[in-house]
């Protein structure tokens, strides 16, 4: 019997803080899955590992460099603005909270989303498979769904000047937030809120489930990143916790967990991790020299945009005609910032990846394979770092639990890269 899928997002999830959740009981539907099937826990996420750019590639299949989502914020060259997705009230607020919500809801998906790659839904439903999605930051489909009429919703949409009144294109069925439902249910989100999503997941998922409406649905779980920024990450048990009701409430709406999994296959899965802050980098500090462009202001009167991102920061050199003298002064002085890892770079037709141990360039197109044997470009120069006797500054927000706390973890992963590159030569 083919069984249909159900693919359950939680958002931020740590593994760490999953098997401490299993080992007190407080996830018996987790821990049935893992019982049964396969536990990977050593998962890379995207880079960087934030949620707008994991949620595109776990919908598409593809990196950012093919999705375009590049980051929770970052400017459209195309549009001379700056976009933010959301990542926090502040943010919102000095950018434009419609504007955010905007982008949010209806660009991200049909105007910054690249239409080359397809989303999962498309696939499926190009293959005559029928799909469901609930609050994702990317639903992208072919059956259009207009904003809902019942509720409170048209009451935000009058007050909004009518600006959340487009339809979207998404699976079969559409569940996002309170603004768009493929049908009519009893489930609610309180306008996706909070410690409201989870349980407005589970129960349009066990209607779905119920009712026998889908094949594969994508199971959205984000109120345990929310809860970790709050409580910090060590605080996930509960936050998961309250996931776990989630699926057990899917899976009870099949008859029981046994019932649910003789007929539906499941991937739980999480977008990226979090790891604790210790110290902050500030590019308004850093770059106070220069004439960065301010949100709503003329690109033409500013020398560079900034874009911090949390564990990354883009900064766009405005001004193609004095690009090459910005670039090296901007290089420069990211170069004295304590905290920055690592900076990224185009030099002509190479890309260069720069740590205080060491540099990396490299182009598309050349000779050269991975540890996997994958083709990946040609480099261009090498340098191996020098043993390092001091503490490498960390930038701050980093996802990376891998070598978190050593000292020469960045040296040690320039040293490595450099040996794959040279013996693939």
């Amino acid at each position: 019997m083919t069984k249909k899928l159900v693919l359950a997002v939680i958002d931020a999830l740590k593994p760490e803080m999953l098997d401490r959740a299993v080992e007190h009981g407080r996830a018996p539907a987790l821990a049935r899955l893992i019982e049964r099937g396969i536990y990977v826990r050593d998962c890379v996420s995207t880079f960087p590992s934030v949620t707008p750019v994991a949620a595109a590639t776990i919908a598409t299949g593809v990196g950012p460099a093919e999705h375009h989502i590049p980051s929770m914020n970052w400017f459209h060259r195309g549009e001379g603005r700056y976009v933010e997705y959301g990542s926090s009230f502040e943010a919102s607020r000095t950018f434009g909270i419609v504007r955010s919500l905007q982008d949010t809801v209806y660009n991200m998906n049909l105007a910054h989303l690249s239409r080359t790659p397809k989303t999962v839904f498309e696939h499926l439903q190009d293959g005559g498979i029928r799909t469901a999605c609930t609050t994702y930051l990317i639903y992208r489909g072919r059956t259009r769904h207009t904003a809902a009429e019942g509720g409170i919703y048209p009451a935000i949409v009058r007050a909004a000047g009518g600006q959340f009144r487009h339809a979207v294109w998404g699976p079969d069925e559409l569940f996002y937030a309170d603004l768009f439902a493929s049908r009519r249910t009893d489930c609610r989100s309180t306008l996706g809120m909070p410690g409201q999503r989870d349980q407005h997941t589970a129960c349009v998922t066990a209607h779905l489930v119920e009712n026998d409406l889908v094949d594969f649905v994508l199971v959205s779980l984000p109120d345990n990143d929310t809860y970790s920024h709050r409580r910090g990450q060590f605080a996930q048990v509960t936050s998961i916790a309250s996931a776990d009701r989630a699926l057990e409430r899917i899976m009870h709406a099949a008859g029981g967990p046994d019932e649910f999994l003789r007929e539906h296959a499941v991937i739980v899965m999480s977008d990226h991790s979090q790891t604790a802050v210790s110290d902050r980098v500030n590019l308004r500090e850093a770059l106070s020299s220069w004439n960065v462009l301010m949100p709503d202001e003329d690109p033409a009167t500013a020398e560079i945009a900034v874009c911090p991102s949390q564990r990354s920061a883009q900064v766009y050199v405005l001004d193609p005609e004095r690009r090459d003298t910005l670039m090296r002064r901007l290089l420069r002085d990211l170069k004295g910032v304590q905290g920055l890892d690592a900076i990224a770079y185009r030099r002509g037709d190479e890309a260069a990846v720069w740590t205080p141990h060491g540099e990396l360039r490299f182009a598309p197109d050349g000779g050269l394979e991975d540890a996997r044997g994958e083709r990946r470009g040609s480099g261009r120069r090498c340098r191996a770092p020098a043993p390092a006797t001091s503490s490498s500054p960390r930038m701050a927000g980093s996802s990376s639990s891998t070598g978190a706390g050593s000292p020469t973890w960045a040296g040690e992963a320039t040293a490595r890269f450099c040996g794959v590159i040279r013996s693939a030569r």
